[in-house]
């Protein structure tokens, strides 16, 4: 009689499904792993140009304020205050000649919601020789005032637009039930955005 003995201490197995399993789970970690190193060098590359980028105009901004500081110590001095005085009062001129009011209310009907209406509107000089308009508005709710801070929010011609004030009105015109006092930054529409828009 013939016995078959196997003296292994580990016995044979079949490892091949194993290692095609566990094979390409390694690999597809891998591929992940070197995806995520790509795009870590990539971005880290993009934000050192940026901070190049940052760090010149940064620069140029600094330049430009050392020129501005140089040029208003030269304009105090008090043989130029005539010149500066000058100056101001034609810019401050210049300034309201282009103010627009065909534009104004073009731009305020595109953003104007229905039943409410413009009351009164002034222009104003806000700092930095910024334009700024002040609406008193009425219509029959708060939420069509609402409404209108964020169209004029939206539009490219209204900026850091707020409700100054709220009244309600009884016995005037029907319908005006609220009345508002808003302000605006008002950016005109220029040339160069006239001529890109064709």
């Amino acid at each position: 009689m013939r016995l078959d003995i196997n003296l292994a201490t580990h016995p044979y197995e079949d490892s091949g499904p194993l290692w095609v399993r566990w094979g390409g789970a390694v690999a597809a970690l891998a591929l992940f792993t070197l995806i995520l190193l790509y795009s870590a060098v990539s971005g880290w590359s993009a934000a050192r140009k940026d901070r190049s980028l940052i760090e010149q105009r940064q620069q140029q901004i600094a330049a430009r304020d050392e020129q501005k500081a140089k040029a208003e110590e030269i304009l105090s001095l008090p043989a130029n205050r005539g010149t500066r005085d000058r100056a101001q009062f034609l810019n401050d001129l210049f300034q309201r000649k282009s103010f627009s009011w065909t534009k104004v209310f073009a731009d305020l009907e595109r953003v104007m919601p229905a039943r409410l209406h413009v009351v009164s509107i002034q222009p104003g000089k806000a700092g930095d020789n910024q334009l700024q308009i002040k609406l008193v508005v009425a219509g029959e709710s708060r939420d069509r005032a609402l409404e209108l801070v964020r169209k004029m929010e939206g539009s490219q011609h209204f900026q850091q637009t707020q409700i100054e004030q709220e009244s309600s009105q009884t016995g005037q015109t029907p319908g005006d039930n609220v009345q508002f006092d808003i302000s605006a930054l008002y950016v005109p529409e220029l040339d160069s955005d006239k001529g890109g828009a064709h």
